[in-house]
């Protein structure tokens, strides 16, 4: 059942992941698992699987394996009609997940693919705006080409003629861009954006905004220093709402797990979970779809920011890009019941 026909558009590059399976290194592996994934795919699979109309826009090329990718969101309910078809390659990205202190690995071979060197002017932004209620994109897709980045801003600009609402999970990756390229792409974009997602790590390297007494890899969470940086967040660039996940990394398979939101009023931490990791790739998109869901259904900030951990938390449990999960599934967790108890 579609959820009172919210309509949210992502806009993204979808991969061809290759994972070395049961923990082995890519040196061990004789054959790989494959799946498919990208941050923004990512996000409109998991707002297909909580009832909202949920569209991908990318461009594919037009053999087999172009195919496959469209047909692995086309399964779980994605919207592919604005999908581009021509380019000669789908990007690949190989992932070794790592264990206790041994942290996964991922190597890109993304070079030239399709969506990296399509043109703006292949997509009738104003007709996919035409009725939406959403727009998500993330730091990823500027990062693969300047004609990306073109791409990105001119789907920004139509979006915003159209009225509707705009979120960005930052997203720095750098093996993409530096973090001058990136703040000289991301800030002038940033006027669009209504929702602005992203760590700490994202809001330095894409804003140049660095929360103090934080240091993740020890488990030190510096709050006040979150708050102090989304103020002036908020300030420079009109942000309606600041978001920022809270990650504690234990370990690879061990992280505590929250998040902080700031709506110009209050400032709002969520519930806090240990999760014992299976994947943790796509942990953060399923956060920002989580979060999406909230808003855009009506949620208040904290039930929405509940709402986008607990969905985060279950998709860290699953294996692959997409978050897997049902909405009553995240609805029972927000509920308290974390039992694990097996489902007769």
């Amino acid at each position: 059942m579609k959820q009172g026909n919210k309509r949210i558009v992502t806009l993204g590059e979808i991969m061809l992941r290759l994972s070395s399976p049961l923990n082995s290194r890519f040196v061990q592996s004789q054959s790989f698992d494959v799946v498919y994934g990208g941050g923004e795919a990512n996000v409109a699979v998991s707002l297909a699987n909580y009832g909202l109309d949920a569209s991908f826009v990318t461009k594919l090329p037009t053999h087999e394996i172009g195919q496959s990718a469209v047909n692995a969101l086309r399964q779980f309910g994605v919207d592919t009609s604005h999908i581009v078809r021509g380019g000669e390659r789908v990007g690949i990205y190989y992932l070794e997940t790592g264990a206790a202190m041994r942290p996964s690995k991922v190597i890109y071979d993304r070079a030239h693919s399709s969506i990296s060197e399509a043109k703006a002017e292949e997509f009738d932004f104003d007709a996919i705006f035409e009725d939406a209620d959403w727009f998500h994109f993330s730091g990823i897709t500027p990062a693969l080409s300047d004609s990306a980045a073109e791409m990105t801003e001119k789907a920004l600009i139509s979006a915003k003629k159209n009225g509707v609402t705009v979120s960005v999970d930052l997203n720095f990756r750098k093996k993409l861009w530096t973090p001058a390229k990136a703040q000289s792409v991301m800030r002038p974009l940033m006027k669009y954006v209504d929702v602005c997602i992203g760590n700490e790590e994202d809001a330095e390297n894409v804003l140049g905004f660095k929360p103090s007494g934080t240091d993740v890899t020890k488990g030190e969470l510096g709050i006040d220093g979150y708050a102090q940086i989304f103020k002036e967040m908020m300030a420079e660039f009109g942000f309606k709402y600041v978001v920022s996940s809270l990650r504690e990394s234990h370990s690879a398979s061990d992280n505590g797990w929250s998040a902080i939101a700031y709506d110009g009023v209050d400032f709002i931490q969520s519930k806090h979970y240990e999760i014992r990791i299976i994947d943790r790739v796509g942990g953060g998109d399923s956060f920002a779809s989580g979060l999406i869901y909230g808003l855009i259904t009506g949620k208040n900030t904290e039930d929405a920011l509940n709402f986008a951990v607990a969905a985060s938390a279950l998709k860290h449990t699953i294996p692959g890009d997409f978050n897997h999960v049902s909405l009553e599934e995240v609805l029972t967790l927000v509920g308290g019941d974390a039992s694990g108890r097996v489902q007769r």
